[in-house]
């Protein structure tokens, strides 16, 4: 399955679930001075954003030193994208990742450092096969991908800089369909990236 950057963006657009990520956005920040708050979700953003590329520029030789081809890789990708689509159409943003970190972020009045805001609530399993699916599949669009994955993260640190007036101005029920409608998309997504994975398996044996 070959992504052209503005697909690459829309797919990684659809991992990182902006819209998603509100609710326990909003419930870590609690704890966070309202002064603070804007630094605090821009370096967030700016740590998911290395982690990511890390990831990204790292792909290929992980994939040498593991042994892994990319064929397994696609499949793999389209298995954890397939059970996070199920996971947001099905429930909602808060109970997609631990919720034991909120409180105790919230709780102490400290700020999140990386855990869970850059990582996992940005940066979770799903982006990082995603990433690393990317750069393996087609490494000559490298600056694609990284430009396409800059421009992802710059919406989500965007909607997490306006979450708190977006979410009063949505409401919760615009911001759950929101939510539903980026699962059903990367749902069918990742049964296309199992389906050319296994063709490509097939093919090449």
């Amino acid at each position: 399955m070959s992504h052209t950057i503005t697909s690459a963006f829309i797919l990684l657009l659809l991992v990182l679930d902006p819209f998603g990520t509100l609710p326990i956005f909003i419930s870590v920040m609690r704890g966070v001075a309202p002064q603070r708050r804007v630094w605090v979700a821009l370096r967030e953003a700016c740590m998911a954003f290395g982690v990511l590329l890390a990831f990204m520029l790292g792909g290929r030789t992980f994939l040498a030193l593991m042994r892994l081809s990319e064929r397994s890789l696609e499949v793999a990708g389209g298995v954890i994208l397939l059970l996070l689509s199920i996971r947001i159409i099905f429930a909602s943003g808060r109970r997609l990742f631990d919720e034991e970190a909120a409180p105790s972020s919230t709780e102490s009045g400290r700020e999140p450092f990386l855990f869970p805001i850059a990582v996992p609530l940005l940066a979770g399993p799903s982006a990082m096969a995603t990433v690393l699916l990317l750069a393996s599949r087609q490494p000559a669009q490298l600056a694609e991908w990284i430009a396409a994955l800059a421009a992802a993260v710059g919406v989500c640190a965007v909607v997490l800089l306006a979450s708190q007036p977006l979410h009063r101005w949505l409401g919760e029920s615009v911001v759950t369909a929101i939510e539903k409608l980026m699962g059903l998309v990367l749902c069918a997504i990742a049964v296309e990236m199992i389906l050319a994975g296994i063709k490509h398996y097939f093919s090449a044996a």
